[in-house]
Order: C-alpha cells, then structure tokens, then sequence
C-alpha cells in the first residue's frame, strides 16, 4: 500500500473530502483508487476558527508501482512499512529455566506476553494484588483514608497507569512499530479500536482494569505464571550473574534471566539493589502540584465554538516555560474530564496524580505544573532524590492535617502570597479531602517561584488558566523515577549479568505506551539470550 501524510481537511468534512483528497494527492482517477484506511488522525487547533484533521492514510490503487516511481521524491508519499511483529526467537522445547519478571505494570505486562507468545512461559511477580481487589483497596484509601501501603495507586497489578488516563501516546522513536505491537494487543484484550489511528489515544481506568484482566489470562493460557502478593526482597548473586530471587515469604525462585520492571515507586525496593551494589545513579525528575480549572473553561479556550465536536472531545493542553532562574516549568499528564487522586504508597506522607475514564465527563480539567530538578539538587547519594520526595510528601501530610487529606490553595491567593481561606466557584476533586493553606511552604522556594513566574505565561497561551478560583492541590512528586538503573546495549545491567531494569522504574520510560514498548524490547533481549546460553549448553556436551 501507499501512506500519504499530512492530508488536512476541515473538522466538519464527509467521508467523500477524503475520497477525493486522495485523488488530488496522487493525480489518479475513481476507478484507480481502489482501497484506504486510517493510519492515523490528528487535528490541529492552533486557529480555533479553523480548526484542521490532520490524515495519514494507507492507499491501495491498481497502479501503486507506478505511483511510487512517479513521487519518488516527495516525502509525503511513501511505501506503507510492515508494521507487524515478527518474534525475535522460540522457546527451546527442552526449555530448563524460566525467565522471572518482577512487576506487572505495562512493562512486566509486555515482557511476560511477548515471552509467553514465543514460549517462554515467564514467571511473573507482583508485589501488589490482582486488580479488581487492588481497586477496592485504592477506593478504600481514597474514601476511608486507610492506605494498604503493599496494594494502591503505585502497587498491583497493571501498574500506576491504571489509575490515571490511560494515555498511550508517545514521543520515542519506535523505527520497529513496538508501539502498533502494544495497541493491537490493547485492542484484542477489549480496548476501543479508535486506539489504533487517533493521535492521542486514551483508555480510562475502567476499560483498563478489564483490559488487564484480559491480558493476564492470555498469558496463563500460554503456560505463563503470574504471583501476586508476592513482593521480591532479596536478589541473589554469584560472581556478578543473577541466579535467583527471594520472596518475602523466603521462598527462592532459580533465574538466571531476570527482568526488573518494579515501576517508579518501589522504593524498598531501589534500597536492596543499592545495598546489593547493582549499579544505580541519580536521574532528574520533576515536583509540584496538580492544578484544576472547570473542563468548559480549557475547552472554550481550546475550541472556541467548537466546544463538544465528537471528534475533538474534552481538550487538553501541552504547555512548557523556560524560566528568568534557568529552571523550566511544564504541564504533565493533563487529564481532561479527570479527577485528582491520592496516590501515596507510604504512611504519612500524601502525594497526588491525575486520573480520568475513558469518557472524561467530569467536571474538572487537571494537569500537573511540575519544575524540573537534578541531581545538583540532591548531590548526597544516588538514592537521595528519594529522600527528596519522601520530604516533600510527609511535609504535604502535616499541612494537610496529618490525616491523608492534601494542601490545596487557590491560584490567585498563590501568585499574591496569602493563604487560601474559603473556596471560590472551583470544587476541587481531590479525595479523601483538602485542607486550604498556603503552599509556598510545600515546596522549595525555587520551585514556588518558578511556578509563580509560569502560571502567568500559561495563562496568555490558554486563557483562563490563571483563573483565581482555579486550585492548586500538592504535591506531585512522582512523576519519573529519581534513580536509573543502568543497562548496556544488551539491556542487561551494567553490573550484573541477567538482570534486565526495564521500564519506568529502571528510568527507561515515562507513561503506559513507552513502559510497554520497553517490556517488549527487553523481552526480546531475554529470549536471546535464553536461547544463545541453551546452544552454549548444548554445544558443550
């Protein structure tokens, strides 16, 4: 097939504009034209008057040869690519050990279904519970202020992107179609088939719980095996080569291949890889707070009169501030029609995220506003950018109460520096509860002014974000994780043979699609080696 890119046609178009676009781009008559698709559809609103779709197709014609030695020298013509997965190997039938994975979140989910598809039948381990139990845990949390600090927001199965908005878009650059991969397993597990050509595609928390349910069952009927409550807290080592893991309960499981996908807030567990000296090294990452504006408010700013088009749904924004001190302030995980939620894994300390259905029907639009930090800034240990959180988040608890309840402030009493008394026309979504104050005591005073400097310039680009009534509710601290867990080229760690860190918590990822092309890649990377040590075995004898 032929992909044309960059056809752009007005929002309100019919189904023939693209027919006859088609016909323009290539110069070919209806009878030639035999066949498209959607790869993929994206819209552009920088002019809100005239806001643009923006196409990429794949075109099948009766002369599609001649089309592409015709346009050879335009880039927006092209040859479709072969976008399906080809396994990189199968699983010896005398197969002797089997690979462990330890988490399943997007990454271990990846990594165990990619191995299990190629007959590796992968040991998977999760700390945390199934995830229809860890969802009534989580509720428990956001309603009862009772925190299962093994099963939450961060823990169990499916990861931190299960309760957030399920985005699955990425800025990695993915020349094997690892990305296609991940959505068409997605799709087949019940996710909407709209994920496979919108530009920003989202699923929801519901949709994902049942989605991974789906997922988890492929695997076992693979011959995968899948462990929950079943928290790794010890490794074991002999002359830098992994054999095996202890769990918590003592029991050992042998593997000399061990994928690391433990997700950015395991903390305990980055602890026992440093005292073990697997090599880690402080990585940077952000801190703030979440920030809600009426979901009408950001869409009539983003819209203008096309406020509630299908096509367009509840808007988002993307938005990024270099500041005066060198700092930069950004938007992140932005949750139209979503919620903010409390997503602590640890007692006495409080820590928010974002969090939408697939709908994003709710009244509220949240984002982060985070400020950059580095190591320069927690120079101690490697570890110390987890002291830096841990921090931020139990001086949250005390202003908020000391009772899970999280500080909020309003905008406009934050840019003028006064404590926040009453509410004004926002209704704040966080759960269990707020407590008003003054949040420039939540975070370092580089961060309060950066943020301060930012609010204003984020307002000229989506105009209401200032609003005073809009609320600031702290603090986001786990937006990456601080460590990175190095690998080399064979994705193993630097320091130990057979220990692959993997994904977001291994710092090789950030958010849902890219944790999952990562499990992909080093599910791969495993069965490689499987299979080359099984040849050495063999050549041996």
């Amino acid at each position: 097939m032929i992909r044309l890119t960059n056809i752009q046609l007005p929002l309100d178009h019919d189904e023939q504009a693209i027919f006859d676009a088609i016909l323009t781009r290539l110069s070919i008559h209806p009878p030639e034209l035999l066949s498209y698709q959607i790869h993929r559809r994206a819209y552009d609103a920088r002019k809100k008057t005239d806001i643009q779709l923006i196409y990429t197709l794949d075109v099948k014609t009766s002369c599609n040869a001649v089309l592409l030695d015709t346009f050879a020298a335009d880039p927006l013509i092209k040859v479709t690519p072969d976008m399906r997965y080809k396994p990189v190997a199968q699983a010896p039938i005398d197969l002797k050990e089997r690979p462990v994975i330890i988490g399943f979140g997007p990454c271990g989910l990846l990594a165990g279904l990619v191995l299990a598809q190629m007959g590796y039948k992968p040991i998977i381990l999760d700390r945390g519970k199934e995830v229809r139990e860890r969802t009534k845990d989580t509720f428990g949390f956001w309603r009862k202020k009772i925190l299962n600090t093994e099963s939450n927001v961060q823990f169990g199965e499916g990861g931190a992107g299960t309760f957030s908005d399920g985005k699955l878009y990425s800025q990695v650059k993915d020349p094997n179609h690892y990305g296609r991969k991940v959505l068409s397993e997605f799709v087949a597990a019940g996710a909407p088939e709209e994920i496979m050509f919108v530009s920003k595609p989202h699923i929801g928390t519901f949709r994902l719980v049942t989605m991974v349910e789906q997922m988890r069952a492929t695997i076992i009927a693979l011959g995968g095996e899948i462990r929950f409550s079943a928290r790794v807290d010890d490794v074991l080592l002999n002359n830098g080569q992994i054999t095996g893991v202890v769990l918590a309960d003592g029991e050992v499981i042998n593997s000399r291949h061990v994928a690391l996908a433990i997700g950015h807030s395991a903390r305990d567990t980055f602890q026992m890889l440093y005292d073990k000296n697997i090599y880690i090294e402080a990585k940077p990452f952000s801190v703030g707070f979440r920030i809600e504006h009426p979901q009408a408010v950001i869409d009539k700013a983003r819209f203008g009169h096309n406020v509630g088009h299908p096509i367009l749904g509840a808007a988002d924004y993307k938005l990024v501030h270099h500041c005066n001190s060198g700092r930069s302030v950004y938007s992140f995980c932005m949750c139209p029609g979503g919620t903010v939620v409390a997503a602590a894994s640890e007692e006495f300390g409080v820590v928010t995220n974002g969090m939408s259905q697939y709908s994003r029907a709710e009244r509220n639009a949240n984002s982060a506003i985070v400020v950059g930090i580095d190591p320069s800034d927690y120079p101690e240990s490697p570890l110390a950018g987890i002291d830096f959180q841990r921090a931020l988040e139990k001086n949250a608890y005390l202003l908020g109460g000391s009772n899970y309840d999280a500080p909020a402030q309003k905008v406009g009493d934050f840019l003028k520096g006064v404590s926040s008394v009453t509410l004004g026309s926002v209704e704040p979504s966080f759960k269990p509860g707020i407590k008003l104050t003054d949040l420039s005591q939540a975070l370092p005073d580089f961060c309060i002014e950066a943020i301060r400097e930012a609010i204003p310039v984020f307002n000229r680009k989506v105009k209401g974000f200032a609003l005073d009534d809009a609320i600031l509710t702290g603090v986001e601290t786990r937006t990456s994780a601080p460590i990175c867990i190095k690998r080399g080229k064979d994705f193993q760690s630097i320091s130990t043979q057979g220990l692959y860190p993997a994904g977001e918590g291994a710092g090789y990822a950030g958010g849902i699609l890219s944790a999952a092309i990562d499990g992909i890649k080093v599910a791969e990377a495993m069965a490689l080696s499987i299979n080359h040590a099984h040849s050495s075995v063999l050549g041996s004898v």
